[in-house]
């Protein structure tokens, strides 16, 4: 499945090909108003992703995952370069998708029964000839624990809501419930899981200061 609106990117002789960076290719997607909600059609992309559960501030499967997604994801971004095909590309932010079995307990933050998707969105040209090579090329290096469930699939959420939130993790249910509020308002129904993008690094951004596109799919 393709990257929508991004081609993959060529050289000639002499060229020098600048990285593609998906969140700017695909700024509607990745980085949203913070200011009002707004309707978004999210066509089917590529991802890596690993598959979870638990709290995340202390689960060291969230750990995990993360450091496979990314091991991942740079290994990649890593061999294309040393091919020298020109196709080199920003590591898309990380990504989560958030449940549970009682959807009440996510929304009251009841973290130790939340289910979760981590992943990493890939770009067109990522194949699964490179996440095969790149995998055990990452198990050669470090062989990190959750590599073994990691998977690459395509993904895709069609008609959804989202907005930036600008602020801690902890401070986002006003975000949410203002989200919900806009599907339910337009005569919409909430489906499929709430979708959490963290642009930047929370190890150094302070927190007043984190952004996160918050989306929500609707029927």
């Amino acid at each position: 499945m393709r990257t929508p609106g991004v081609g993959t990117p060529w050289t000639t002789a002499g060229d020098t090909m600048p990285k593609v960076d998906l969140k700017k290719e695909l700024k509607e997607l990745y980085l949203p108003s913070h200011r009002e909600v707004v309707t978004v059609d999210v066509p089917p992309m590529d991802f890596l992703m690993v598959d979870g559960e638990g709290n995340p501030n202390d689960s060291e499967e969230f750990q995990d995952a993360c450091e496979a997604l990314y091991g991942m994801a740079y290994t990649i971004k890593f061999m294309l370069k040393k091919a020298k095909t020109g196709d080199e590309f920003v590591v898309p932010p990380l990504e989560g998708l958030w449940w549970a079995d009682d959807m009440d307990a996510f929304l009251d933050g009841k973290k130790d029964s939340w289910k979760w998707t981590l992943m990493i969105m890939q770009p067109e040209w990522v194949t699964e000839a490179h996440v095969d090579d790149a995998r055990a090329e990452l198990a050669r290096k470090k062989d990190p624990a959750a590599l073994p469930r990691l998977r690459f699939e395509t993904y895709g959420e069609g008609l959804s809501a989202q907005i930036m939130h600008i602020g801690p993790y902890s401070e986002e249910r006003p975000t949410i419930a203002r989200l919900h509020g806009y599907i339910h308002d337009g005569g919409h129904e909430r489906r499929g899981r709430h979708h959490e993008i963290y642009i930047g690094d929370p190890r150094r951004t302070r927190p007043d200061k984190l952004r996160t596109v918050i989306r929500q799919p609707f029927q």
